[in-house]
């Protein structure tokens, strides 16, 4: 008699993460005997759970904040995403007990990106990317392999953009922060990485009036789930893609991997989150 495999959600904190809404409704949707669970695991014991992960009865784990770099470091074999964002936030044993790691963040983003503003890459050449942190570095990621060909990067903090050009190669061009108004008339796309805009953050203060009338304007917070932005946006008429779907696309590969089910992101499932939104 086989165990049902658990998979589980790490962080420090971790009480806030929505993955398990996710990752159950699916269990509970394809009739699936699994579970899936939160660990708060200080940052001194990353290395130690994920290294005894089969002895905490685990084929795998979500990493969120702060442990994504961690997890990369303790793998055993990480996929090309996770190598270039640098950070690890899907993690699975494999029948021969290595410990792989996968950064599924950039696939979400794009993922989304495709559902819900179809045909974005036609004539789209220049994006903007406002933010350099973590997140910053999975739409980089994801914005290259899709063909991007020049990326400007704002961010508060101008050699810390520099710093990200320099990493991720020519197609990135960073920028001062207090240009990006005037450089979004080149843009095609322009997509917030920063958590300005979020409750409880200050505002992202951005004139999206220069943005050409077909741009996509996305914003990766989803609390709230119409930012200030993407009401500018959508007051103007152009096409604007909230944060929510990034989160429940990358969440597939991880559950395929874990319970061996592809499961699909569906307006069911979209509408169950929103309804967690407003508890925190």
């Amino acid at each position: 008699m086989s165990i049902a495999p658990r998979a589980c959600v790490i962080g420090w904190p971790v009480e806030h993460s929505r993955s398990p809404v996710i990752h159950r409704y699916w269990l509970e949707k394809y009739g699936l005997d699994g579970a899936y669970e939160k660990e708060a695991v200080k940052p001194s014991d990353v290395g130690e759970f994920l290294g005894k992960l089969a002895a905490h009865g685990y084929a795998g784990a979500n990493v969120t904040l702060p442990h994504k770099e961690a997890a990369l470091r303790v793998a055993h074999t990480a996929d090309a995403a996770a190598r270039a964002i640098g950070a690890a936030n899907t993690i699975w044993l494999d029948e021969d007990n290595v410990l792989h790691a996968s950064n599924t963040d950039a696939y979400g983003f794009m993922k989304n990106l495709d559902t819900e503003a179809p045909g974005w890459k036609e004539g789209c050449d220049v994006a903007m990317v406002l933010g350099a942190g973590g997140a910053a570095r999975a739409i980089l990621h994801g914005l290259i392999e899709a063909g991007v060909r020049r990326i400007l990067l704002a961010n508060r903090t101008l050699a810390k953009a520099e710093d990200l050009a320099r990493e991720f190669g020519p197609r990135i061009e960073a920028i001062a922060w207090d240009t990006k108004d005037a450089a979004l008339s080149a843009c095609n796309i322009l997509v917030n990485t920063t958590s300005l805009g979020m409750v409880g953050q200050p505002p992202l203060e951005i004139t999206v009036a220069a943005l050409p009338k077909t741009a996509v304007v996305t914003d990766i917070v989803y609390v709230p789930l119409e930012t200030p932005l993407l009401a500018a946006a959508r007051q103007r008429g152009l096409v604007a893609v909230d944060g929510l779907g990034m989160l429940l696309h990358q969440a597939v590969p991880g559950f395929e991997r874990w319970f061996d089910v592809r499961p699909e992101v569906t307006p069911e499932l979209r509408a169950r989150m929103v309804a967690t939104l407003g508890a925190g």
